[in-house]
Parts: structure tokens; C-alpha cells; sequence
């Protein structure tokens, strides 16, 4: 257990205050975004749930993923994005600010921001176990947005 952050905060009758500069990005990443963990077993002696941010920038596709078991909130902080989901992504949902996502266990997604402006997501989850499988693209139009995203 990574006890280092927990020994460097000062007492708080269990509450916890995790600052931008504690987040952690060593958690599993899915191409065209950057999750970091704000709330976690190492960051706040949390055990039942997780929390992070992700950045989706400007003109990102993230690659096909799915979190297993897991059930995952999602809260728009910033920017004007999509989300797209299904086995073939086939449907899809515009969000903005103050927009709450809920993502089902195992099924597969992609965030999208077709935008100019970077899109800040507040992610919550109901577990500690780093649940991130990343999905190989299923059609054309997939491969080349994850292609356009990860310049390959």
C-alpha cells in the first residue's frame, strides 16, 4: 500500500484534502486521454471508490475502452464534448458543463471532443480495482479517429 502520501498528511479526524499537485497519473491510461487519480487507497485511504480528472483535448477521439465491472460517473467540468457508446459505438450523446455521464459495467465508449477547447471530466468510480481495458477500433472510421488521435 502506498502509505507515503497518507504519512505526509497531517491529521484531519478523516477527512482528506488532496491537492492538484498530489494527483497521480500512475493509473491505466486509454490512448487520446489522460486520466489522474485524485482520490484513491494511496492518495486518501479511500475503500469502496475512486476518483480522478481527465483532459480530453481539442480534436481527441480516445480509443474503444471499457471499465469490466465496473460502474462509472462521469461529471463535465469544462468544454463541449461527446460521448459515444455500444459494441459498434453506435450511439452517442453530446455533453457540456454540469452534464453527469453514467457509464454501465463493461460497456464499451469513447470520448470525443470535436472542440477547440480542452474538455475537463470528473470521473468517480465504485471501486479501487484500475479497471481500464482498452478495445481494439471496430470499423474504418474508428480506426482512423483513434489513428488521427494518436498520430499514427
Amino acid at each position: 500500500m502506498g502509505s507515503n502520501n497518507l504519512e505526509q498528511m497531517p491529521p484531519t479526524g478523516g477527512v482528506r484534502v488532496i491537492k492538484p499537485s498530489q494527483f497521480d497519473s500512475n493509473t491505466p491510461q486509454t490512448p487520446g486521454m489522460q486520466r489522474v487519480a485524485a482520490v484513491s487507497r494511496e492518495l486518501a485511504g479511500s475503500q469502496g471508490i475512486w476518483a480522478g480528472v481527465t483532459n480530453v483535448g481539442p480534436h481527441v477521439a480516445s480509443a474503444k475502452h471499457h471499465h469490466g465491472e465496473l460502474e462509472t460517473v462521469i461529471y463535465v467540468v469544462s468544454g463541449h464534448a461527446q460521448i459515444r457508446w455500444g459494441e459498434q459505438l453506435e450511439f452517442s450523446a453530446d455533453v457540456e458543463p454540469g452534464d453527469f455521464i453514467y457509464v454501465p459495467p463493461f460497456v464499451p465508449h469513447q470520448e470525443l471532443n470535436p472542440g477547440n477547447e480542452p474538455s475537463q471530466w470528473v470521473i468517480v468510480r465504485n471501486s479501487q480495482d484500475p479497471i481500464v481495458v482498452n478495445l481494439e477500433p471496430t470499423s474504418t472510421e474508428q480506426q482512423q479517429a483513434n489513428d488521427t488521435t494518436h498520430g499514427s
